[in-house]
């Protein structure tokens, strides 16, 4: 910190300031020293601007729409993250933004552990990106949705659920931030998956192919208006046989659909009840635009599911799901239904989160917080999270079953949980 904001881009930097070749395997060439790549990261597009073909649409990130989910005016940007290919294409597409230098990503002190910044919790959104470089990559295992979590290309959301649960180790803002070393990201991905063969025996994520998520911590739709590294990742994985990507997404992002994932992408729209939608799913698409895009996306080459999530029990929570179901049985094409299968994830929330969203969206918390129905529960990560009480949840997954088989019994519940 410290040094003068500034607009626009970075110059290049001089040749005695570019750092040295990173020793590390993660960032080793393709040129015999990483015999286990699957391909060269020299194929990757990198640092430069997606165009539409020729005679196409105009790319919807250069919208009214998106510029209103990302009207960016500050960029806090590590100085390498910003010198780098992927850095100079997220601020050559917001060049009026300002430039503040900082010295990490994670914990910038007046973004994230300013408590005054929870009246501004939507503004922060979508007017503050952060480029940082991804420092730790890792690949873990989850067995749910996917094989495997895979180390993500951003962190951070420009929409504003009130049940998510990355802003509870970041503070008192939830920016996106972009990692702009996606080449170690892909390279790293490679690896793992050639040193995992190809998969031999199906289970719930896929029959025959490693699932790797995506999007963990942000979604996929919302960084693909920023940069391409969500493009990036879809080209590789369209080029591995043996695995596929997955992601959950609450924004329709038409730009996706002019790239060629040839099947290897996975894209799971999360749906709830409107109702709950309006109140709890801030600046995301509406559910009806969700449902209404899963035809086009499975036309463009890509696999198409469904997150029945978060179940949030209130008055009429059952009928309004029964609602959802029937719309879904009849406005989606055969095609979809073919193929489509989903998860159903009741409600889990945190008292830390409860206290942020008392800031800014109270309202939310009417329904969120229900001690007369939860229980605190220790989270992998060693925080205190609460959930419904276990007799109050096995009624409702067994309801919701339920549901489905009435109404969507052409969907296949992965697991419900």
């Amino acid at each position: 910190m410290g040094a003068e904001p500034r607009r626009g881009r970075p110059e290049d930097p001089r040749p005695e300031d570019r750092r040295p070749e990173d020793p590390r395997p993660d960032r080793a060439r393709p040129d015999g020293a990483d015999v286990d790549a699957l391909f060269a990261l020299d194929d990757l597009d990198l640092g430069r601007e997606s165009r539409a073909p020729a005679g196409a649409r105009p790319l919807f990130r250069d919208s009214p729409a998106a510029r209103r989910m990302l009207s960016v005016r500050q960029i806090r940007a590590e100085p390498a993250a910003a010198a780098s290919p992927r850095g100079r294409q997220v601020l050559a597409r917001f060049p009026d933004a300002e430039v503040v230098p900082v010295d990490s990503h994670w914990r910038i002190a007046d973004l994230h552990g300013d408590e005054g910044n929870v009246d501004r919790w939507v503004r922060i959104k979508s007017e503050v990106l952060v480029l940082g470089e991804k420092k730790t990559l890792t690949t873990r295992p989850n067995g749910r949705s996917a094989d495997w979590i895979a180390p993500g290309s951003a962190n951070g959301c420009a929409m504003a659920c009130a049940y998510c649960y990355v802003p509870r180790r970041k503070g008192y803002a939830n920016p996106v931030t972009v990692f702009t070393n996606i080449d170690r990201t892909i390279a790293h991905l490679s690896r793992h998956l050639a040193r995992l063969g190809p998969k031999t025996e199906p289970n719930q994520c896929d029959p025959a192919a490693w699932v790797y998520d995506i999007g963990e911590n942000s979604d996929c739709s919302v960084d693909a208006l920023i940069s391409d590294n969500v493009a990036d990742l879809v080209r590789a994985f369209a080029r591995w046989p043996a695995a596929k990507a997955s992601f959950a997404t609450k924004f329709v992002n038409p730009d996706l659909l002019l790239l060629d994932p040839r099947g290897r992408t996975r894209v799971r729209f999360s749906l709830m009840p409107q109702e709950d939608s309006r109140l709890l799913d801030i600046r995301t698409s509406p559910v009806e635009s969700r449902i209404a895009a899963a035809g086009d996306f499975l036309e463009a080459g890509y696999e198409v599911h469904f997150n029945l999530s978060p179940v949030v029990l209130r008055p009429g929570w059952a009928r309004d799901w029964s609602l959802l179901l029937r719309h879904m049985d009849e406005v989606l094409p055969a095609r979809v239904k073919a193929q489509a299968a989903a998860e159903v994830i009741m409600l889990t929330h945190n008292e830390g989160l409860h206290e942020l969203n008392l800031g800014w969206h109270p309202r939310a918390e009417d329904v969120l917080w229900r001690p007369d129905l939860q229980q605190p529960k220790r989270s992998e990560n060693g925080s205190w999270n609460v959930r419904y009480r276990g007799g109050v949840k096995a009624g409702a997954v067994e309801t919701m079953r339920e549901l489905v088989a009435a109404h969507a019994p052409w969907l296949r519940i992965r697991y419900a949980f």
